[in-house]
């Protein structure tokens, strides 16, 4: 495969969950000829969710792939071409640190055109680049849990929750995440049960003794030094029990390996309607590294934020981000869509900005393809 690059885009997307398309649809809208790349997980995470209930504009509820496929279709209405591909990487053009760029433009253009390389080798330039390549939620890898995700199994309990209402439910993890999950759940289980496998908990103590106060209600109860092993049922009944694992030192899946200690493993069934892993998410940024953005310790994008325009500006100049590679607190469909609409916004201005001073970066294949064009009209 050639390094030379296939395609010059003003605007290239990486993502189409509900940030990478919303930004689509306003980016096209704005005549950015956008680029959205669908990434490894098409969709998002929203794709693993049967039914949306709380997305503005569907008194009856809709489905996460339906979502997303007449987002999509309304993208492509506007002009956004979406494609197949998982980008390896994206580079500033040799010569230029994006870590140096500590102001907007200087009017120097060497800092342009984004080089954007895709896992099978195509290579792509653009002027500007919007980085919603969201956060994938961890699981366990366990069997059952590939067929009952999104039928019993969810990773988002604000999302779910409220599809299991009068169920015992059962929440996976020992962080904040799972403490904030789990006292959630209570305002529709019949009792909310916690599987962590070890003794203390990782949580904050404020989450803890929230939590502490519903297990002294009766509405949660903690299983301790206990994994998940197994999850059963069907897709058209969803969860009907679990395999659970217990050692009284925690970590039992590791003891179940260690032929000195399996014999001291507890193994049983445990009914329950729905299951929730709250055990974190991972931020796709893997590919940013080398562009000099700016990442928390977890690996999640930094933005500008605040008030005002430019919220969804990185430290480099002509990179934005929007969604669950952003945010790492609501995680919602809605608030990604926000920010989905904010980096096209910002994307928009900025283009313009370029324009406006002729600094848009002009490559031959851009070039051949207007020619080609203008030969057919």
């Amino acid at each position: 495969m050639s390094d030379d690059p296939i395609e010059h885009r003003r605007l290239i997307i990486a993502g189409t969950g509900i940030a990478g398309l919303t930004a689509g649809i306003y980016a096209a809208r704005a005549n950015n000829d956008p680029l959205i790349l669908e990434g490894d997980e098409p969709g998002g995470q929203l794709t693993l969710t049967t039914d949306v209930e709380n997305y503005p504009g569907f008194s009856e509820g809709i489905g996460g792939p339906e979502l997303i496929n007449e987002m999509k279709a309304q993208a492509t209405k506007f002009g956004a071409e979406t494609k197949n591909g998982v980008v390896e990487s994206v580079d500033v053009a040799e010569g230029t640190s994006a870590a140096n760029q500590d102001s907007p433009s200087s009017g120097d253009d060497s800092d342009r055109p984004f080089r954007v390389e895709l896992t099978n080798g195509d290579v792509y330039t653009c002027d500007a680049f919007i980085a919603a390549s969201g956060a994938s939620a961890r699981t366990l890898g366990i069997p059952g849990e590939d067929e009952l995700m999104g039928y019993g199994l969810s990773t988002c309990a604000t999302c779910d929750g409220a599809f299991f209402r009068g169920e015992d439910m059962l929440v996976v993890g020992g962080g904040d995440a799972a403490m904030e999950e789990a006292n959630f759940l209570t305002k529709f289980a019949d009792t909310v049960y916690i599987a962590h496998r070890r003794e203390e908990f990782r949580a904050e103590d404020v989450w803890i003794d929230r939590v502490m106060e519903k297990v002294e209600d009766g509405e949660i109860e903690i299983l301790r030094n206990t994994e998940v092993t197994e999850l059963h049922g069907t897709p058209e009944e969803g969860i009907d029990h679990v395999t659970l694992v217990e050692h009284p030192d925690g970590h039992p899946t590791e003891k179940l390996e260690d032929p000195e200690t399996a014999d001291e493993v507890e193994e049983y069934d445990f009914d329950v309607g729905a299951v929730f892993f709250a055990i974190g998410h991972t931020p796709n940024t893997d590919y940013l590294e080398d562009t000099g953005v700016e990442l928390d310790e977890a690996g999640y994008l930094k933005t500008v934020g605040g008030d005002g325009g430019g919220q969804t500006k990185t430290g480099v100049e002509g990179l934005f981000g929007a969604g669950d590679v952003v945010d790492f607190h609501y995680q919602q469909a809605v608030t990604a869509a926000g920010m989905g609409s904010k980096a096209a916004i910002d994307a928009d201005e900025y283009l313009t900005e370029l324009e406006r001073a002729g600094e848009l970066a002009e490559t031959d294949v851009a070039d051949a393809d207007a020619e080609t064009a203008t030969a057919d009209d």
